[in-house]
């Protein structure tokens, strides 16, 4: 079965991250930047604190009225979020993200962030997989 490690291995493992002691506004500049949905939060040390989301911005900061510029990624991101290990199977990682209503998963290996897969790295890996069998059916039933 395929693993979240062959979508890393496609993908890479590029993972944004922000300090939790940042504000939100240079948050949303990094997601902006970048064109994310989302930020990995980490201390100095690379681990895990939790993960800075568009709906953790919509949801903490514009309904409560805060300012993004004054208010702490600590203060309003996901702490102790879902994760994967590489080894997980693709259809798992898609149903925990139903179940749990999120769009984005941490990776970490041996306690360690080694990527961040998305609902759309999934979607994509999946069409590329599908499309691939495709095309080598129609090679075998043509030859």
């Amino acid at each position: 079965m395929d693993t979240v490690r062959n979508i890393l291995q496609l993908k890479g493992n590029m993972v944004y991250t922000v300090c939790p002691d940042s504000s939100v506004y240079e948050a949303l500049e990094m997601l902006e930047e970048n064109n994310l949905g989302s930020l990995v939060v980490v201390e100095d040390d690379g681990i895990l604190n939790g993960i800075f989301t568009e709906r953790d911005y919509a949801r903490k900061v514009i309904l409560k009225g805060r300012s993004s510029k004054e208010t702490l990624v600590r203060h309003i991101m996901t702490e102790r979020p879902v994760y994967v290990t590489p080894d997980v199977e693709i259809g798992d990682c898609m149903k925990l993200m139903s179940q749990k209503f999120i769009r984005h998963l941490p990776v970490l290996e041996n306690g360690k962030l080694v990527g961040l897969v998305s609902i759309g790295d999934l979607v994509n890996y999946i069409m590329n997989q599908k499309d691939f069998i495709i095309e080598h059916l129609e090679h075998y039933i043509s030859s």
